[in-house]
């Protein structure tokens, strides 16, 4: 019993720094793990195919992160209804939301797969991706998209686990993860040459092997989610809520996705050379800010956990604690990635290609580490609300990004400067932490004064009781 209590983390009781600690760090590398096996995609293509094919790569960035964003939206939209009535202790309404949550999942990656597949060809055109790599990244998405089922199923169940508190298990299974990529990349693209798509199906088979061990894990481990037949069903109230959270988290990540397509349209724009700089800077940006986002997951699981419990002074200890960790760790990274970038560079080209992009990837790396600390921000802010069940507001905090974004690109388009290109990430990020900080302390004042919290807090505690006495106990339901 002692076991199967450690594979959940009740994050209502003890001391928030220690618990968002202690679920943060396992959440960390498993995000550095699933930007490593996607960094060696583009390691391994840039120096076995050359520029163009890095290049290739790195065109269908922005396409990979409209798609995957929807989906992960969505998925993490279904799980805070989880985590929160784990947090309320409503074992059984627990259930019936992951048995509805992967229902509509399976019906959303179907309907995707088949848009995003059928208009790739006409959406590469659009973005003015240059004629020299346009047949390759046609190549590499295509293979991605035909895979997002996996993409699916890693994140829903990863997603299940750490509403319980369970942040380790998806560490594990994306360790496993990454090791496959690896060898699966040197395979498919050194000695079997399938080029860019060797690459695509790495990813993709990696990705299913990462889902599958969660859902072994969580049949064979995990007592507290087996579910009965009553539980496999669309749930007319489970699905409306988690609709309610999920599609507008989903729309979020696909507005800020859709700026950051026309940032890379202006970026094609400059010539394939151009795009492999924009591509090697970005990989370096997106592994050193993971931490920024295990933060704003952990602390989404921190306040649906209170928030079912109605422990909202909680809450807001728990974000005052993650904006001091994650400034520190912005002015932290910023000096290192400063001192060792020339270094990091040299794994994505051959030396003889390392000049060619070495100074554009450098202003991309620098524009954006001076905001690190407003993209800790925004995910602090953006999933504290989320967490709690207010989507609308976040969601709006994508438009803003969106229009920074356009608003950007645009310029550089008119200017044909790479500059203006680069800087829209900081400036993007610094106007939206503003906005979201507003937000934050708005929706908490409005909606959570001191009489509201204190009837909020009695009310969890009446439904924690009163499932204690339909469940037979908490224990015998870890128990199985």
């Amino acid at each position: 019993m002692e076991k199967e209590k450690r594979m959940v983390l009740d994050m209502t009781k003890g001391r928030p720094v220690s618990l968002i600690v202690r679920f943060m760090v396992p959440l960390l590398f498993g995000n550095v793990f699933q930007q490593l096996y996607n960094m060696v995609d583009t390691i391994i293509v840039g120096r076995y195919i050359g520029v163009s094919a890095l290049a290739a790569v790195g065109a269908t960035g922005t396409i990979v992160f409209l798609i995957f964003g929807f989906v992960m939206g969505l998925t993490s939209g279904f799980t805070v209804l989880t985590a929160q009535r784990f947090g309320a202790g409503d074992i059984e309404g627990m259930k019936s939301s992951v048995g509805s949550a992967v229902i509509l999942a399976a019906i959303v990656t179907f309907i995707i797969t088949i848009i995003s597949v059928s208009s790739m060809d006409l959406l590469l055109r659009v973005m003015n991706t240059p004629e020299d790599i346009l047949a390759m990244s046609k190549d590499y998405i295509v293979v991605i998209c035909l895979g997002l089922f996996c993409c699916v199923l890693y994140n829903l169940a990863s997603g299940i686990l750490r509403a319980l508190g369970n942040s380790r298990v998806p560490l594990y299974s994306l360790i496993v993860a990454v090791v496959i990529n690896v060898f699966l990349d040197m395979l498919l693209i050194v000695v079997i040459p399938l080029g860019v798509a060797g690459a695509a199906i790495a990813t993709v088979v990696s990705q299913a092997i990462a889902g599958i061990v969660c859902v072994v894990y969580i049949i064979k481990k995990m007592p507290l989610l087996q579910l009965e037949k009553r539980h496999w069903k669309l749930n007319q109230h489970c699905a409306g809520n988690q609709l309610k959270i999920g599609v507008p988290m989903a729309l979020q990540f696909s507005v800020t996705a859709v700026g950051t397509i026309l940032v890379q349209t202006a970026i094609n724009l400059f010539g394939s050379v151009m795009v492999a700089a924009f591509t090697a800077g970005n990989k370096i940006t997106q592994l050193v800010t993971q931490p920024f986002g295990a933060m704003g997951i952990t602390i989404a699981t921190f306040a649906a956990q209170n928030r079912g419990l109605g422990d909202i002074k909680r809450i807001r200890q728990g974000v005052r604690i993650s904006c001091i960790l994650s400034t520190v760790y912005a002015v932290v990274i910023f000096a290192v990635v400063l001192l060792i970038f020339p270094y990091i560079i040299r794994l994505f080209v051959e030396p003889v290609e390392y000049n060619l992009i070495i100074d554009y990837a450098r202003i991309s790396v620098i524009y954006c580490g001076i905001c690190y600390a407003a993209l800790g921000a925004i995910f602090i802010f953006r999933n504290a609300m989320q967490g709690c069940g207010h989507s609308l507001l976040p969601s709006i905090g994508g438009v803003v990004e969106m229009v920074v974004r356009v608003s950007a690109a645009y310029v550089a388009i008119k200017m044909m400067s790479y500059r203006a290109v680069f800087v829209a990430d900081g400036i993007t990020w610094v106007i939206t932490a503003v906005y979201l900080g507003i937000c934050y302390l708005y929706v908490f004042k409005k909606h959570y004064s001191a009489d509201q919290v204190s009837y909020q807090s009695a009310a969890g505690s009446a439904v924690f009781q009163t499932e204690a006495r339909q469940e037979s106990s908490w224990e015998d339901n870890l128990g199985g």
